[in-house]
């Protein structure tokens, strides 16, 4: 099931990726008044997307949420979070979620932790796209994945389960409906580290290819740990 909460933040790549494996998808738009089930027994994972809304916004749909992450924590689902999502699972684990000490907004090279570059397909190194204002706390028992001169906490793994704090899952067409949507934010905000739209979208194939590599790497990772037969073939997603 994939959790998604703004027309901008859709699963994109991620959601090639699972085609591509051959695993059913079962889309809710909880912000739009989808609603989602008290279990999620029902599923072999759960996917959470990124938002404009913070955690502790108080909204019903993200109480829910909340109830059905610690359900599906519950029952052994694996869970991948992006960016809202990470932040919404790290909180269902028991971490605090605060603001960050600035907006991260832009392409950044992140460091892979030495215990995840296997995750990351053996890189130590990770060009990603990142759009938040809040961050995480690293959950008890989780091991940091991830980590970025604007932000110490851009990822972790605890089990089955994966948050990322940058996305992974762009598209060069998710990327040009973002940044329109959120052009005047970009504009306001503009500063060392918020990019503008014109850097942001400035060499995509080549950003997006380096970042193929990884999300596939990850996507793979989480794909074969869902309560289901696989389908790992050689087809390109």
């Amino acid at each position: 099931m994939i959790l998604q909460h703004e027309p901008a933040q859709g699963p994109g790549f991620l959601l090639q990726c699972l085609r591509a494996h051959e695993v059913p998808v079962h889309l809710l738009r909880p912000d739009l008044g989808d609603t989602l089930p008290r279990s999620a027994g029902a599923f072999s994972g759960l996917v959470l997307l990124g938002s404009d809304h913070g955690v502790h916004d108080g909204t019903p749909w993200i109480r829910a949420e909340q109830a059905l992450l610690i359900d599906a924590l519950r029952h052994s689902r694996p869970i991948l979070g992006h960016c809202f999502g990470a932040q919404q699972l790290a909180r269902a684990m028991g971490a605090g979620v605060a603001r960050n000490p600035r907006p991260d907004i832009g392409w950044r090279e992140l460091w892979i932790t030495p215990a995840a570059r296997g995750l990351f397909g053996g890189e130590d190194r990770l060009l990603s796209f990142n759009w938040h204002y809040d961050s995480f706390q690293i959950p008890a028992g989780a091991t940091r994945t991830l980590f970025g001169s604007n932000c110490l906490n851009k990822g972790f793994s605890l089990g089955p389960h994966i948050g990322l704090q940058s996305h992974l899952e762009v598209t060069e067409q998710g990327l040009r409906d973002w940044c329109a949507h959120g052009r005047e934010e970009l504009r306001r905000g503009r500063g060392i580290t918020v990019q503008s739209e014109s850097e942001i979208l400035s060499a995509l194939p080549e950003r997006l290819a380096r970042l193929r590599g990884a999300a596939a790497s990850v996507y793979r990772h989480w794909i074969g740990q869902l309560d289901r037969p696989p389908v790992f073939g050689s087809r390109a997603a």
